[in-house]
C-alpha cells in the first residue's frame, strides 16, 4: 500500500514532538494574551488575583522561551553538524528578530512613559480633598438638621407644658398638627411610657414610617437615660430625619419630630464615603500598580519578540523541508521500501522535483503489485473460511438441541453447550471416547443399536424417545442420529441431535389434565345438586318421624360426601378455568410479608422467618395470582409439619440484579419428599395427603408459568423439602 510522507525534514516521532510544542506554544500565546486582557479590564481592585495571574503569565512566558529556546540550541547543534537547510533556517530567524525586536522596544518605552504620566494624574491630591470636603459638607448639613429638629422638640415641650395640654388629648393633637403646618415637617407625634403612638401627623411619603421608627428607637435606653436622640430613614429618592425628645425624662413619654432632607442625599453621601475609602486603598496601591502594568507591559514585549521568533522557526521550516524530505524518501527506496510518495501541494520547482520522485517510485512498485495481490486472495480466503468456521461454531453453541459429532469409528468429535446440559457431563470428558464407553444404562444400548443400524443403511435417519438420567432427576431426551454419508471412499461420520422435551411434555401432560378435569367438572356438577337437595328434603320430612339413628347417619353422610363432591368440582373448575393474569406494577415484599403475616396469627404453632437478603424494586406481576402461589406453598408446608412440636418455615426473598430476576424459597423442615415425589410433585391430581385432589401445586405451577417464571422442588438438608420460585423483574 502506497505510503505518503508530508515534507518534512523529522521522522514520525520528531513530527508528533513538533506538533505537540506546535499546541503547547499557541495555548500559552492565547493564555498570554487573554490573561493580560482580563488583568487590564477587570482585576484592577484585587491585587491578589492580579498579581497571581500576573505569576501565572510569567510561568508561561517561560514555557514559551522554553521551546524558542530549545529550538534555537537544536538550530545551532544542526548549524555544526551541516545538516541540509540549517543556514537558511538560521537567516530566517535572525531576520525576523531584526525586523520585531526595534518597534517592539519603541512602543514599550512609549507605554512605560504613558502609563507612569497617566498613574501620576490619577492620585493627584486635589481629588481626595475635594472628596473629603464634600463628605464634610455632608455630615454639617445633616447635624444642622438634628440640631433643629432637638430644639423645636424642646420648644414644644414648654409649650406644651404652659399651656398645660392633656397627653393625648384633643388640645395636644390640635397643637401638634399647628406645629406640623408651622415648621413644614414630615411628621410629629407623641409616643407613650408604654411604647404606643399617638396624635400622629405624617405626610403620605411618611404615613408607614412610624414602625420603623419604633424598631429602631431603644426606649429603654432613653428612658434610664433621658436625652435627645436622632437617626436617619433612607429612602432612594429622599432621607427623613427623626429626632426623638423625652418629656419630664421620658416618664411623660416622647415627643417624635420627622424632616424631610432633600432627595437620596444620604445616599449620595454614603456613595462619597465608599468611594474616598476606595480612593485611600488604590492610593495605597500606587506604586505596587504602577510595577504590575510595567511587568504586564514587559509581558506582552517578550510575547511579540518570542513569538516572532517561534514564527522564524516554523517558516523556516516550511522553507527546508522539501529538500530534507527528498533526502528522507530517497534514503527509503534505497533500503528496499518502494511504497514511500512524497506529498507535497506547492506548485513551484520543489513541487515538480517532488512529483518526478513520485513517477519513479511508482515504476519501481509495480513489478511487485502482482505478487502481492496474489497474497491478499490467499489470505481473503483463509478468513473466509475461519470465519465461517467461526460462524457455524457460533451458531452451535447457542442452539438449544444438544448436537454430538463422532467420526466413521464411533469417537466424539465436537461436543456443543447444550449437548454438555442435557448430559451432565463437561465436553472435555467426552470428545475422543465413544459414548457407549462413557454412558451406562438404557441411553448406551440406544446408541449401540443405532450404531449398527446407520452401518447398515448409511442414508437412514434414527430417531427414538428415552429416559435419561441426569444427576439427581431423569429428563425426557428425543434422539435423532443422521449419518453423513460417504467420503474419501468411507463413511464421513454421523451427527447425534438431542432435544430436551421434559418441559413440552409436562406441559403436554398439564393441558391435557385440565382438559380432563372440565370434563369431570361438567359431569359431576348436575346430579350432585339434586342429590344433595333430596337428602336434606328427607332430613326435614322424616328426621322427627322416623326415631331411628340409621337413617339419620345415613342422610347425614350423603349430605357431607356430596358437599365433598362439590367442593372437589369446584377445585376441578379452578385448575380447568385459572383466570387471565392481571399484571401491574407493584412491590413484591409488601404482598410477602403480608400473607407471612396471615399464616403467624392462624397456626401460631409453627415458627415463621421471613428474610429479605437484597431489597427489591418495583416490577409487574399478577397480586392474586401471586397472593394463591404463596397461600398455596404455605398450606403444604403447614400440612407437612402436622403434628410437629417444632415445626419451622423459612422464606426467603433475594433479587439477583445481574440475572434480572427475584428468588423466593419457601423451606419447611417436615419429614421430606421421596424421589418420585420430587418428579411428581407439581402434576395435576398427584398428592400425598389424605383426602387431597393434587391441584394446588398444579396450579401454582400455571400461575407462575404465566409469569414466564419457574418453581422447582427439592428435599431440604437435613429434613424438610425446599420449593423455591425464580421470577423475571420486569419493570
Amino acid at each position: 500500500m502506497t505510503e505518503y510522507i508530508h515534507i518534512s525534514t523529522s521522522d514520525n516521532r520528531e513530527r508528533k514532538r513538533r506538533r505537540r510544542e506546535l499546541i503547547a506554544a499557541g495555548v500559552c500565546f492565547a493564555l498570554i494574551a487573554v490573561l493580560t486582557w482580563v488583568e487590564l479590564k477587570y482585576l484592577g481592585g484585587n491585587s491578589y488575583l492580579f498579581l497571581g495571574l500576573l505569576n501565572l503569565n510569567f510561568i508561561l512566558l517561560l514555557v514559551v522561551f522554553f521551546i524558542v529556546a530549545r529550538n534555537s540550541v537544536k538550530l545551532l547543534l544542526e548549524r555544526r553538524r551541516r545538516v541540509l537547510g540549517s543556514r537558511l533556517r538560521t537567516r530566517l530567524v535572525l531576520a525576523f528578530i531584526s525586523l520585531s525586536l526595534i518597534p517592539t522596544m519603541l512602543m514599550f518605552l512609549v507605554s512605560v512613559k504613558f502609563v507612569q504620566t497617566s498613574v501620576d494624574y490619577w492620585f493627584k491630591g486635589q481629588v481626595e480633598e475635594s472628596m473629603e470636603q464634600a463628605l464634610e459638607l455632608g455630615r454639617a448639613f445633616y447635624g444642622s438638621m438634628q440640631e433643629r429638629l432637638e430644639r423645636r422638640g424642646k420648644n414644644m415641650i414648654d409649650e406644651i407644658k404652659e399651656r398645660e395640654y392633656r397627653w393625648g388629648g384633643k388640645g395636644m393633637n390640635t397643637f401638634l398638627g399647628d406645629k406640623y403646618a408651622e415648621y413644614g415637617l414630615s411628621l410629629v407625634g407623641v409616643v407613650t411610657p408604654a411604647g404606643k403612638f399617638q396624635n400622629t401627623h405624617s405626610s403620605a411619603r411618611w404615613e408607614k414610617a412610624w414602625p420603623e421608627i419604633a424598631e429602631k428607637v431603644d426606649w429603654e435606653s432613653l428612658k434610664e437615660k433621658p436625652r435627645p436622640w436622632s437617626t436617619i430613614l433612607s429612602k432612594p429618592d429622599s432621607d427623613l430625619i427623626v429626632g426623638v425628645t423625652p418629656v419630664d425624662e421620658g416618664r411623660s413619654g416622647f415627643l417624635v419630630l420627622g424632616e424631610t432632607a432633600g432627595q437620596g442625599v444620604l445616599h449620595r453621601l454614603d456613595q462619597i464615603v465608599r468611594g474616598l475609602d476606595e480612593y485611600k486603598k488604590l492610593k495605597t496601591l500606587k506604586y505596587p500598580w504602577k510595577m504590575t502594568l510595567y511587568l504586564t507591559l514587559g509581558v506582552m514585549t517578550m510575547l511579540i519578540i518570542l513569538g516572532a521568533i517561534w514564527f522564524g522557526f516554523r517558516l523556516a521550516k516550511e522553507i527546508s523541508a522539501p529538500v530534507q524530505a527528498l533526502a528522507a524518501g530517497t534514503e527509503r527506496i534505497a533500503k528496499g521500501d518502494l511504497t514511500v510518495r512524497l506529498e507535497d501541494p506547492s506548485d513551484d520547482e520543489l513541487g515538480f522535483l517532488v512529483g518526478s520522485f513520485n513517477l519513479m517510485a511508482e515504476d519501481l512498485e509495480s513489478s511487485q503489485e502482482s505478487e502481492q495481490r496474489a497474497q491478499q486472495r490467499l489470505a481473503q480466503q483463509n478468513q473466509e473460511l475461519e470465519r465461517r468456521g467461526s460462524y457455524i461454531e457460533a451458531v452451535l453453541d447457542n442452539i438449544t438441541s444438544g448436537v454430538i459429532s463422532m467420526d466413521d469409528a464411533g469417537r466424539i468429535g465436537t461436543v456443543n453447550k447444550a449437548a454438555e446440559r442435557i448430559l451432565g457431563v463437561p465436553s472435555a470428558f467426552l470428545i475422543g471416547k465413544k459414548p457407549q464407553v462413557l454412558l451406562s444404562g438404557e441411553f448406551a444400548e440406544l446408541m449401540a443399536e443405532a450404531m449398527e443400524q446407520l452401518k447398515g443403511s448409511p442414508a437412514s435417519v434414527w430417531s427414538r424417545q428415552v429416559d435419561l438420567p441426569v444427576r439427581d432427576r431423569v429428563i425426557k431426551v428425543l434422539v435423532n442420529i443422521v449419518s453423513l454419508g460417504e467420503m474419501g471412499g468411507g463413511t464421513a461420520g454421523t451427527v447425534v441431535v438431542l432435544e430436551d422435551i421434559t418441559e413440552l411434555e409436562k406441559m403436554q401432560r398439564l393441558a391435557a389434565w385440565r382438559e380432563v378435569a372440565r370434563r369431570i367438572a361438567h359431569e359431576i356438577k348436575n346430579p350432585l345438586t339434586p342429590i344433595k337437595l333430596s337428602a336434606q328434603r328427607l332430613q326435614r320430612r322424616y328426621g322427627e318421624a322416623v326415631d331411628e339413628r340409621v337413617f339419620n347417619e345415613c342422610t347425614d353422610l350423603i349430605v357431607r360426601q356430596v358437599e365433598r363432591l362439590q367442593q372437589m368440582v369446584s377445585e376441578f373448575s379452578a385448575y380447568a378455568k385459572i383466570p387471565e393474569a392481571q399484571f401491574k406494577a407493584d412491590y413484591l415484599v409488601p404482598l410477602v410479608e403480608e400473607v407471612v403475616a396471615m399464616f403467624r396469627t392462624t397456626h401460631r404453632g409453627i415458627r415463621w422467618d421471613l428474610r429479605i437478603e437484597t431489597p427489591v424494586e418495583r416490577m409487574v406481576f399478577d397480586h392474586e395470582g401471586l397472593r394463591k402461589v404463596f397461600i398455596n406453598l404455605f398450606t403444604n408446608a403447614v400440612e407437612a409439619l402436622e403434628g410437629r412440636d417444632d415445626g419451622e418455615v423459612v422464606v426467603t426473598v433475594n433479587h439477583s440484579k445481574d440475572e434480572g430476576v427475584v428468588h423466593i424459597s419457601v423451606q419447611d423442615n417436615g419429614p421430606g419428599l421421596s424421589e418420585e415425589d420430587v418428579s411428581r410433585m407439581f402434576e395435576p391430581y398427584f398428592s400425598r395427603k389424605k383426602g387431597g385432589t393434587g391441584l394446588g401445586l398444579a396450579i401454582v405451577r400455571s400461575i407462575v408459568s404465566d409469569h414466564k417464571g419457574s418453581v422447582s422442588v427439592r428435599p431440604n438438608k437435613p429434613g424438610g423439602s425446599v420449593f423455591e420460585l425464580v421470577l423475571p423483574v420486569r419493570a
